[in-house]
């Protein structure tokens, strides 16, 4: 009776003497076709040729072995999926709210955020809160929303119209960059910068003075404490991906 007792099942390829075949089709180390040998005679040319009897066909018959060294396979392996994972571009949905009557200072604060996801190949969520006699007035927050959609037009596009959802009204931007350009744009000016701080060791803190001046945050994120403002200014949580502004100024009509 067969039992299966659970277990992994592994999905490393069979290696010398683990390989129980009476032959295998031979393939040299640098790709030739050898033939069909006898397992002893591989395993012989593999322990002359000082490298492994790698199985790479298991399922031919006869099975297709090649001799390699299979530490350094594995490496480079290892190392292709790795830079595979890294230009894997996953797709991010930032979240921005407003009010309707914003102060014309935190409206230029919340654009840039808006601009920098962008620039980085995400979606943008654009949120407008109304609240009270606000909710009368969905103009408001349909021309606010227009207003920012013209503003970043060179970054982005009207991915979703404005609509309105209960007390919010909701657009999505949508970047021109492809995630991974943009990706790949950031890694090109991150090699450009350290170049530069290399050749130029006095520079580097003047450069960091720079992006703080300019508003640019290392991560890519806003702060925290810039996020607690908000939450206590608007008395309402962020969504995990939502991303806050400082607080808007409390003097509203």
């Amino acid at each position: 009776m067969w039992c299966y007792r659970g277990g992994s099942i592994s999905t490393e390829p069979r290696i010398n003497d683990r390989i129980r075949v009476p032959e295998v089709r031979l393939v040299g180390p640098s790709g030739e076709q050898v033939g069909i040998v006898p397992l002893a005679k591989a395993l012989e040319l593999a322990q002359e040729y000082d490298l492994d009897l790698v199985e790479v066909a298991a399922s031919a018959r006869p099975p297709v072995c090649k001799l390699m060294d299979y530490g350094k396979f594995k490496y480079e392996s290892a190392m292709k999926a790795r830079e595979a994972r890294k230009n894997q571009a996953h797709t991010v949905i930032k979240e921005m709210k407003l009010r309707p009557k914003i102060d014309p200072h935190d409206y230029d604060t919340k654009k840039g955020h808006v601009v920098r996801f962008l620039k980085q190949g995400d979606k943008v969520k654009i949120t407008i809160m109304f609240r009270g006699r606000e909710q009368s007035r969905p103009e408001l927050g349909y021309r606010l929303l227009q207003r920012l959609a013209t503003d970043v037009e060179d970054l982005g596009f009207i991915e979703s119209n404005p609509k309105q959802d209960g007390r919010n009204m909701i657009m999505v931007l949508g970047p021109h960059k492809k995630k991974t350009e943009a990706m790949a744009e950031a890694r090109e000016a991150q090699a450009a910068r350290k170049a530069e701080a290399k050749a130029n060791p006095g520079r580097s803190q003047n450069a960091a003075d720079d992006d703080i001046a300019d508003g640019e945050i290392a991560d890519g994120e806003v702060t925290e404490d810039e996020v607690a403002e908000d939450e206590i200014a608007e008395g309402e949580s962020t969504e995990a991906e939502s991303v806050e502004a400082p607080a808007e100024a409390s003097a509203e009509a």
